[in-house]
Parts: structure tokens; C-alpha cells; sequence
């Protein structure tokens, strides 16, 4: 068949056959830790290329290849995939696979936090890495940082917390004036929406626990890039760190991939009626969404992604703790909880974390202010997400 398959086929046949197992039409979970050979030479050949055939699950298992090939055809043509036990897993991986003792990384200002901590903190103390964060919203900003040292640059689009965007292609027109290498954590918009390696960009990592997964029911990372850049990664930093991923992690992962397309265009559909409702509330200051065209990056977000998602963030119009508690707290559909992308609509207040370490005065100085609230729009009715955060913003008044 000539014809190009589109991403929903794929997702749901890339790499199977089912002929091989007895006609099964979903794939057998290898759930073994090592698989043995015919003699000698069989084995001598497997060690040949050990990221290709399987000798032992840390490096690899017929059941995550699977896994790993959906996730490179959901990327693009060309690509290649590693799955990691966690998304920090593929995190660390592909930075320390960048970077060596005294280097230095530009990042964009709103990275994810433990993503922060590793890269400001346990690099630093351990490498003697350095870190230059910038806004992300002018690239000019990524040419100004850019030492002698520098070794890579890592975007987060959007960002977190404030959903802020950077211009990819010119970002990565930067790098590659000065060598260095480029690195994205593209969990919010997911290969789908966004084709951050077709713009330029080196490895693209992900959560798995998001909207890969899909039902909070996983835990898992992802790297994407060129084939010989996974396969470095795969001898050095995922052999010898070995945040290996579960078999039974990557067969729930498989089921998960089949129906992202469909998931993602429902978070996107209600999302779009929830932000739109909160943006004419009178209890809400300002939406943080990038499917809104009042979104100063609105015109930038429709250049770069295909489509939009259900994690967004919106300030309330009080600064009053007892009142931001009583409409979190008010909440009934929406739950507490620190993750996001499954199929449950969540709410998180970055106050809860930040107010452990800093007073609310500190909270400018990382874009963030004690109104501000984070929800994931789950694939409930939305008619019932809308009413329950009617009733929850009344105490927020």
C-alpha cells in the first residue's frame, strides 16, 4: 500500500504482528528480566548491537521496542524513541548525555521544577554545571546567554505554570550558529500537536504519566531524537543510570497511544469551552491558555502547534488566601492532585508548594502570584466541569 498512513492507523499498527502471536490483536507483555540464546555465536551476535535484540530488560524488552517505535512514528519519520521509568529519568538522561563537567545550559525561566532543581542544584554541586535562565519570549534572549561553555539549550513550550511560548525555529537557528545542542520538554502539546524535531529541535522528552498514558495510571519518560543520539543515550546514561521501564508500564502504554489522537481533541474541545468561560468570570483577573486569542502569544501558538490541550492556568481576582482556599476546596468534579493530562479533571494551586518555602511577597520574582490556580481539564461533560467551577468561583467573590 502506497498510501501514507495517517497517525491514528499507526498508533494503533505501527511495528505489530499479530500473525506471530496467534492472531492476539493486542501484543503479549514480555514480562521477563532476561531472555536466553541458541548458543555462542547467537548471543556474540546479539551483544553486536545490544540496543536491537534483547539480552536483558534494563536495555531493552520486545514489549518497550514496541512502545518506543509507536512513539517515534507519533514524532515524525526517521526518529527513534527511549522509554525511561519516569519522565525525570528521560530528563536527566538526555542532559547528561549534553553536557560534561563545567559546562554551561540556557534555559527557559518557567521549567518544569524538579527539571529546575537538577540542572541548578544536583549539576551544579556534582558537575560544576552553570545555568543561565531566561524569559523565553525573545530569542534575542538565548544569543545573549551563550558562553564558551554552553552545550545545550532547553525550552519548555509552553511553559509551565505560566504557559508562556518560545519561538522554536529561531531558537534552534541560534544554536546551530554556535554548535550547541538543543533539548525540549514537549509534554503539554505531545508530538500531535507539536512537531518540535521537524522544526530543528535535537531530543524532545516527555512525561509518559501525561497525556501519553492518559489514564494516571503509569509512570514512565520518553526521549526522542535521531537514531544515533537515542542509541548513545541507550549505552551510557540508560545502561549505566538504568531508569529502565517496567514491561507492564510499556504494555499500558501501548493501549494508551491508540486512542491519544481522540483524547486529545476531546481535553481540546472542552478546554477551549472552560477557558472561554473563565476569561468572562468576574472572579477571574486573567487565563493562562494559548488557544485564547487574548493570549499575547496567541499568533506565535497558532505558527507552531497544530492544536491546544487541557492543562491551563488562570489567576483569581483575590488575593485573599481564606477565599482561594474556599474555591479550591469548594471544588467538587475537579480534584486535588499534583499531575495532570488523565482522564480525571484535577486543580493545583502553586501556593500550596511555594508557600512552604517563601512568603507571598517572593512569589513576583517567579511569575507566579497567590491567586494563581492550574487545572486539567479532564474528559468529563463539560456542561458538568463548567457548573462546577460556577458554584466553587461564588466563594472566591
Amino acid at each position: 500500500m502506497s498510501h501514507k498512513k495517517g497517525i491514528e492507523t499507526r498508533l494503533a499498527h505501527e511495528g505489530e504482528d499479530r500473525l506471530a502471536h496467534q492472531g492476539a490483536v493486542v501484543p503479549p507483555l514480555y514480562q521477563n528480566s532476561l531472555f536466553v540464546f541458541r548458543d555462542w555465536d547467537d548471543i556474540d551476535a546479539a551483544f553486536a548491537d545490544r540496543t536491537a535484540r534483547p539480552i536483558y530488560t534494563r536495555l531493552t524488552n520486545p514489549t518497550t521496542l514496541l512502545a518506543e517505535q509507536k512513539i517515534a512514528a507519533l514524532a515524525g519519520d526517521g526518529y527513534a524513541c527511549r522509554l525511561t521509568a519516569s519522565g525525570m529519568g528521560a530528563v536527566s538522561a538526555a542532559v547528561m548525555n549534553s553536557v560534561s563537567q563545567g559546562d554551561h545550559i540556557v534555559a527557559v525561566k518557567n521549567i518544569y521544577g524538579p527539571t529546575n532543581n537538577f540542572i541548578n542544584r544536583y549539576l551544579a554541586g556534582k558537575m560544576g554545571i552553570s545555568v543561565t535562565f531566561v524569559p523565553g519570549d525573545d530569542p534575542a534572549q538565548f544569543a545573549a546567554a551563550i558562553t564558551d561553555r554552553t552545550r545545550l539549550i532547553m525550552l519548555e513550550s509552553p511553559s509551565s505554570a505560566v504557559f508562556g511560548l518560545q519561538d522554536i525555529p529561531a531558537v534552534v537557528a541560534i544554536a546551530k550558529k554556535h554548535g550547541i545542542r538543543t533539548m525540549i520538554d514537549n509534554t503539554w502539546a505531545t508530538p500531535l500537536w507539536q512537531r518540535c524535531l521537524d522544526m530543528g529541535v535535537d531530543i524532545e522528552v516527555h512525561s509518559c504519566s501525561k497525556y501519553l498514558g492518559g489514564h494516571s495510571d503509569i509512570v514512565g519518560g520518553a526521549i526522542v531524537a535521531r537514531p544515533e543520539v537515542i542509541h548513545d543515550i541507550i549505552v551510557n546514561e540508560s545502561e549505566l543510570l538504568g531508569a529502565t521501564i517496567a514491561p507492564q508500564t510499556s504494555w499500558l502504554l501501548i493501549r494508551s497511544l491508540r486512542t491519544l489522537p481522540m483524547r486529545l481533541r476531546s481535553h481540546a474541545e472542552s478546554a477551549r469551552n472552560v477557558a472561554e468561560f473563565l476569561e468572562t468570570h468576574p472572579a477571574v483577573k486573567r487565563v493562562y491558555w494559548p488557544g485564547l486569542e487574548s493570549h499575547p502569544q496567541y499568533a506565535l501558538a497558532r505558527r507552531q502547534l497544530k492544536g491546544f490541550t487541557g492543562l491551563m492556568g488562570f489567576t483569581l481576582a483575590t488575593t485573599d488566601l481564606t477565599r482561594i482556599k474556599a474555591f479550591v476546596n469548594a471544588l467538587e468534579i475537579f480534584q486535588i492532585g499534583v499531575s495532570w493530562g488523565g482522564h480525571e479533571s484535577l486543580v493545583y494551586a502553586p501556593a500550596i508548594s511555594y508557600l512552604r518555602d517563601l512568603p507571598p511577597e517572593r512569589f513576583s520574582d517567579l511569575g507566579i502570584s497567590l491567586g494563581d490556580i492550574r487545572i486539567s481539564v479532564g474528559l468529563e461533560t463539560v456542561g458538568d466541569l463548567l457548573a462546577d467551577l460556577g458554584q466553587a468561583l461564588e466563594k472566591a467573590v
